[in-house]
């Protein structure tokens, strides 16, 4: 009897041996196979991932905007200074998705060459870009409009301070949706959309003209047709000899926010933009 139980196990044994020599090759195919993405894939993982990275930077700097504001106005007044700013980003998230985006990149579809875009609903990619014949050169449709929405708010940020403490909700949310909407998107794509002024060969870096100064020239016109804050000046209408009242009160905000944005400027706008625009 164990002589017949070893004579099966010596079986059992040579079987198994033969069974994993025969697998060996196949084994060794199975290694030699190359999994290594190409580099257009590791491009475009990466600026993917790098625009959601800076993206991510810009929305907190959006923060340290709202507490920049609100360290420079009266106490009465920050309430709403933070509410204009946070419906100022969701107006602005609404808004470029539904006119701007398409607006500001129309590829080959616009509706005036090289001036005036495509009006149309913007179009992200399926998860996974199981269904989608996308293009890996560049980098995912989604984090690009992440990324581009974030300047975008960021420019409506500049006004929102420059007519602090002199403008209502209302009128303010509205100016916010044209902006954001019709009047960023349409002279972004004169540069970054691969417009007039692109072809021209206008330089652009780190959003210095599409972002800040579209920003600021939109805050001037705004301070303009406003006129001076109501009791930020002695006499209350801010003639040359009037004297400033301070209104400092919440200075401490204010330091804290421009070291923040002060990082967080160099490191999304810098990268993020000498990527993409320039």
């Amino acid at each position: 009897m164990p002589l017949e139980r070893y004579s099966k196990m010596h079986t059992y044994i040579k079987f198994g041996l033969t069974a994993a020599l025969a697998t060996l090759p196949q084994l060794s195919m199975a290694q030699a196979v190359d999994l290594t993405p190409t580099n257009a894939d590791i491009g475009y993982i990466f600026t993917t991932f790098m625009f959601l990275v800076t993206g991510f930077l810009v929305f907190f700097m959006a923060a340290g905007f709202a507490m920049l504001e609100a360290g420079l106005v009266r106490g009465k007044n920050v309430a709403m200074q933070l509410t204009k700013n946070m419906a100022l980003f969701s107006l602005a998230s609404l808004f470029y998705y539904i006119i701007g985006y398409n607006l500001m990149y129309p590829g080959d579809a616009w509706t005036i060459q090289g001036v005036f875009g495509n009006i149309s609903v913007t179009e992200l990619e399926a998860v996974g870009l199981e269904v989608t014949d996308t293009d890996l050169s560049y980098a995912s449709v989604g984090s690009d409009f992440f990324f581009q929405l974030m300047f975008c708010a960021a420019t409506a940020s500049i006004v929102s301070g420059a007519v602090a403490e002199r403008i209502k909700l209302w009128p303010f949310l509205i100016f916010v949706i044209l902006l954001t909407s019709v009047i960023y998107p349409i002279q972004a794509s004169w540069k970054w959309g691969a417009g007039f002024l692109d072809e021209m060969g206008f330089l652009d870096f780190a959003g210095s003209t599409v972002v800040h100064s579209v920003g600021g020239w939109a805050a001037l016109t705004g301070a303009i047709i406003l006129g001076p804050r109501v009791g930020k000046y002695k006499d209350g209408r801010g003639q040359p000899d009037a004297w400033v009242k301070p209104c400092l009160g919440n200075a401490r905000y204010f330091y804290f926010v421009v070291r923040l944005v002060w990082f967080q400027w160099w490191f999304s706008t810098v990268y993020g933009h000498s990527q993409k625009c320039c």
